[in-house]
C-alpha cells in the first residue's frame, strides 16, 4: 500500500478546533479528521473519506473554486448525525503541485488508493477538470468505468485545447489507455450545448437527459446513477438562487433539494465508488448558500452509503423476481428483474455472440417505468442504447 500522506496536509485548526459545545451529534466530532502534520487516520475501517482539492487552474470564468473546500467542511462538521456507526475520515486537503498536471497526479494517487481499499473518495473542489484526476485513480482497477456527471453542459471541448473545467469529458474520452464504457449526462441545458455536441454523444451511445425531462420524474434518475462508478457533480448544474456561488450558475437548474437526492442515490448505489461535488465558488457565494449546500449533498450521500442494500441480479439471482416480456416488433425478449429486498429493477442486454464468448448477457439498472414500457411493446430507450453500444 502506498503512502498517500505525502500528497496531503491536515485540515485548518480553526475547523477542527471549532467548539461544538454539549451537542455531541454532528459530523465535527464523528469523523476522523487529519489534524496533526504525519498522523494520516487510519483508513483500515473507514467506509468514506473526505478529501479537499484547492486547485482552480483548470477553472474556466469561475476563479475562486480553490477555497471551497473549507467553506464546506464549516457547514459540514456542524450538521447533525443520524444513527449510523459512522466510519468516516477526512483525510485533508491535496496539495497542489506545481502544475496541473502535478496536482491531478496526486489526486489519482490517492483516490486510487482509497478505492483499492474499497474506502469511497468524496471529493470537495476545485474546478471540474478534477474529474479527470478523478476518472484517472480507477487505472489499475482493472475494470471499466461508466462515469454519470451531473452538469448544465457537456463539457467536451476542443481536442487541442489544453485541459480545463470546460473540456475534460473530451480529455477523457480521448485518453490512452481507456477504460470508459458510458458515460451520462444528467441535466443538460440545450442552449449551453451545442448540435455538434449532441451528435457526437449519440455517436458514441452515450446517455444525454435533458434537464427538463429529468425533472419530470426524478426518480427515473436512480437507475442511472445507479450504473455509475464514479460521479462527478459541477454545481452549477443547481439554480442560481439555491446556489449563487458560482460564476457559470443560470435562472435554470436543479433545485437544492433534487441535488441532495441526486446524492442520496449516488450513496445508496452498491457501485458507485468516488463522488466528486466541483466548482463551488466561496467568493460569490451568498450567506454560504452555496457552501451548505454542498455540505447537504455530502451529507445525503454519506447517509445513502450507509443505507446500502448490495442487491444486485450480477451472479446469483435468488431474492429477484424474473420476469420476461417479448417486443414483436423487434424480435427482442426483454428479460427484467425485480428484488424482493428493495423492489429496484434491472434488465438484460444480450451481448453478440461474436464479442463476448462466456457471458451472454449485461445486466443495466432500470426503472418500472421501462418494465412497462415494454409490456405495452415499446422499446425502453434505456435498453436500446446499452444494445447498440455492445453491438
Amino acid at each position: 500500500m502506498s503512502d498517500i500522506s505525502i500528497f496531503l496536509r491536515p485540515v485548518n485548526s480553526s475547523i477542527v478546533d471549532y467548539d461544538f459545545g454539549a451537542k455531541g451529534d454532528v459530523f465535527g466530532k464523528v469523523l476522523d479528521t487529519y489534524r496533526e502534520e504525519g498522523k494520516l487516520p487510519s483508513l483500515e475501517d473507514k467506509s468514506v473519506a473526505i478529501i479537499g482539492v484547492p486547485e482552480e487552474r483548470g477553472a474556466v470564468l469561475n476563479k475562486g473554486t480553490g477555497e471551497a473546500a473549507d467553506f464546506i467542511r464549516n457547514k459540514l462538521y456542524r450538521l447533525s448525525c443520524l444513527d449510523h456507526k459512522y466510519k468516516v475520515a477526512d483525510i485533508g486537503n491535496i496539495m497542489p503541485g506545481h502544475s496541473l498536471k502535478d496536482t491531478y497526479t496526486a489526486l489519482s494517487e490517492v483516490c486510487g488508493e482509497l478505492i483499492d481499499r474499497q474506502v469511497i473518495p468524496v471529493i470537495i473542489g476545485g474546478s471540474q477538470d478534477l474529474s479527470f484526476a478523478q476518472y484517472l485513480s480507477y487505472k489499475n482497477s482493472g475494470n471499466i468505468v461508466n462515469i454519470v456527471s451531473v452538469d448544465s453542459s457537456f463539457d467536451l471541448g476542443e481536442a487541442s485545447e489544453n485541459i480545463c473545467s470546460r473540456n475534460f469529458v473530451g480529455k477523457i474520452i480521448l485518453h490512452q489507455p481507456n477504460y470508459l464504457f458510458n458515460f451520462s449526462n444528467i441535466g443538460y441545458q440545450t442552449y449551453f450545448v451545442g448540435q455538434g455536441s449532441i451528435a457526437l454523444m449519440e455517436k458514441l451511445y452515450f446517455d444525454a437527459y435533458r434537464l427538463g425531462q429529468v425533472r419530470q420524474d426524478i426518480a427515473e434518475v436512480e437507475p442511472i446513477v445507479r450504473s455509475a462508478d464514479m460521479i462527478t457533480f459541477d454545481i452549477s448544474a443547481v439554480r442560481a438562487s439555491d446556489a449563487p456561488g458560482n460564476n457559470n450558475a443560470s435562472p435554470n437548474g436543479f433545485y437544492g433539494e433534487e441535488a441532495c437526492q441526486i446524492a442520496r442515490y449516488a450513496g445508496i448505489s452498491d457501485k458507485v465508488s468516488s463522488f466528486g461535488i466541483y466548482e463551488t465558488n466561496p467568493s460569490l457565494d451568498q450567506n454560504g448558500r452555496t457552501a451548505h449546500l454542498a455540505a447537504q449533498m455530502i451529507w445525503y450521500f454519506i447517509d445513502g452509503v450507509y443505507s446500502r442494500r448490495k442487491d444486485s441480479p450480477v451472479g446469483s439471482k435468488k431474492g429477484f423476481v424474473k420476469y420476461r416480456v417479448f417486443i414483436k416488433d423487434t424480435g427482442h425478449e426483454i428479460i427484467f428483474y425485480k428484488s424482493k429486498k428493495t423492489e429496484r429493477w434491472w434488465m438484460e442486454v444480450p451481448y453478440p455472440d461474436s464479442k463476448v464468448k462466456m457471458q451472454r448477457n449485461h445486466i443495466i439498472p432500470c426503472s418500472y417505468n421501462d418494465y412497462m414500457l415494454a409490456c405495452k411493446e415499446e422499446m425502453p430507450e434505456r435498453w436500446w442504447q446499452a444494445f447498440q453500444k455492445l453491438s
